[in-house]
């Protein structure tokens, strides 16, 4: 009778509190999910200004338990009652778990006195105490990964705070932009976000780098803990998988990440930047051993610069088209190219065809010579059964073009002739006037009509008579005196039965 007693007993607070709840004013709505160890996905509403305990109270009577029975764990930490929900560096339609808490062997040894935070301070100073290290920050917002153990001890407590989790990302949709980012885990071995971590992150390696931190897994599914109130211990060990979301939009998911942008920090001890000298709130390092600092505004410009010069350079141990340290320091390349998204869309967009096209160029490729095209070419090798000493090469997947490998004209049957090079890899410039020589190629009266007539006439592949297409079938006859070869628009070679039936007519 009494297990009913209780039963019902809960079941009618349970209710009460809801009723209160949803009368209560909601000043500034914040929309989460809360995920419970059943399976069961859970939409609320919340105010930012309540605490915890207010949360487990709504959540209770859906789960159909009681509320001190509920643990919620939010970025790897299990969050107090008395911890305010705006603290907890949550977002539009963030994700929260709610699980049930497991029976434990210590619980019956405490007090009934002791409250929740003086048992997790408990807990932290015996962990200090045993292991050595620094008690747990409450969330993940409390760390930062740019101090070492000399800022905390001169930088004060309030600039600390001020500068907490200050972390830059790279949101590829749908910001698609360099934006404010926020850090998050979950266990490596299943996925699942029910997870607290037993220590926390103090660099960038523990992060970036995998099987760092251990956790403990509140999923029932995880491989680890097949079942959350198993007293057994395993063998096998469950570690974090560190990841950032960004802070701009809502969230869209536990799947939701954006790439870290490693080498931005919060200048937290004022240094100046190696170019305009100006000392900026938001810096970055190149990882060279001095460390050279530089402002967003100046590495901008330095980017920009490199580009427009093609001066990026390759890093041939990662293979990465890159930049390193502008003071000239060794084993200073930025591998993370994500980077270089502080260009604007159009320049990152050049930048990635040209690193597309020295990865080519490095691979034994080459680049369609044709106007507007540029596609790149890797023929293939003696092992995969190509010729070593054929020259004639065709666009494939770009606009078609068959051309000599050597003179990179119109494929041709015969020596090449001589041809003059008129680009120029030089830069005009006088004191107050600068020529970019690639639009200066494209700045001649004549250039446009050039193109034209290099785009839709094409050689004769014996005498190298230009002969333009206006019509009709692939069937080309030269008609320069002496010559009169028979040869196929698309093959550029001679004409045959199999060009006759494969694209006769186009």
């Amino acid at each position: 009778m009494s297990f009913w007693f209780n039963f019902v007993k809960n079941a009618f607070l349970g209710m009460l509190r809801l009723f209160w709840f949803s009368k209560r004013k909601i000043s500034n709505s914040l929309s989460i999910y809360i995920k419970t160890s059943t399976g069961n996905t859970l939409a609320v509403e919340l105010d930012p200004k309540w605490d915890i305990k207010n949360l487990k109270e709504i959540v209770a009577p859906r789960m159909g338990i009681a509320p001190e029975d509920i643990k919620i764990i939010f970025a790897g930490k299990e969050l107090h009652n008395s911890t305010i929900i705006e603290e907890c560096d949550l977002g539009q339609q963030s994700t929260l778990h709610a699980v049930r808490t497991p029976p434990h062997k210590m619980l019956n040894k405490r007090k009934d006195t002791t409250s929740p935070i003086e048992e997790s301070m408990s807990e932290s100073m015996s962990i200090s105490n045993d292991s050595g290290s620094k008690p747990m920050n409450e969330t993940l917002m409390d760390l930062s990964l740019d101090l070492d153990e000399s800022d905390r001890q001169t930088l004060s407590l309030e600039v600390q705070q001020e500068n907490r989790a200050h972390f830059y990302v790279y949101c590829s949709a749908p910001c698609k932009d360099v934006t404010a980012g926020k850090l998050r885990v979950k266990c490596a071995r299943c996925g699942s976000g029910a997870v607290t971590v037993d220590r926390d992150p103090q660099c960038w390696p523990d992060v970036l780098e995998p099987r760092r931190i251990t956790v403990h897994c509140e999923s029932a599914y995880c491989p680890v803990t097949s079942s959350v109130f198993s007293d057994e211990t395993d063998n096998q060990v469950s570690y974090a998988h560190f990841y950032f979301k960004c802070a701009k939009h809502p969230s869209l998911g536990e799947n939701d990440e954006a790439v870290p942008l490693y080498l931005v920090k919060p200048n937290l001890r004022n240094i100046p930047c190696l170019a305009c000298t100006d000392v900026r709130e938001t810096v970055l390092v190149f990882p060279c051993e001095a460390g050279h600092v530089t402002c967003l505004d100046c590495f901008r410009e330095y980017c920009t610069v490199r580009l427009h010069e093609r001066q990026f350079e390759f890093d041939t141990a990662e293979g990465y088209y890159t930049l390193p340290c502008p003071a000239g320091c060794s084993n200073s390349f930025i591998r993370e190219v994500h980077h270089f998204h502080f260009l604007s869309a159009e320049q990152y967009e050049r930048y990635q065809r040209f690193s597309t096209e020295e990865h080519v160029l490095r691979a034994g490729g080459l680049l369609c010579p044709r106007p507007n095209c540029g596609m790149g070419i890797i023929p293939p090798s003696v092992e995969d059964g190509g010729d070593a000493e054929c020259r004639k090469i065709q666009c494939i997947g770009g606009c078609g073009y068959v051309f000599c490998r050597i003179c990179l004209q119109g494929y041709h049957v015969g020596e090449c002739e001589s041809q003059t090079l008129e680009t120029s890899t030089n830069v005009f410039s006088s004191r107050n006037y600068s020529v970019d020589p690639v639009k200066a190629n494209e700045a001649k009266w004549e250039e446009a009509s050039r193109k034209t007539i290099q785009i839709s006439t094409k050689p004769c592949p014996k005498c190298r008579t230009p002969t333009e297409r206006d019509g009709g079938c692939m069937h080309m006859v030269c008609v320069r005196a002496g010559c009169g070869y028979h040869w196929c628009w698309l093959c550029q070679t001679e004409w045959a039965r199999e060009c006759m039936g494969n694209h006769w007519f186009g």
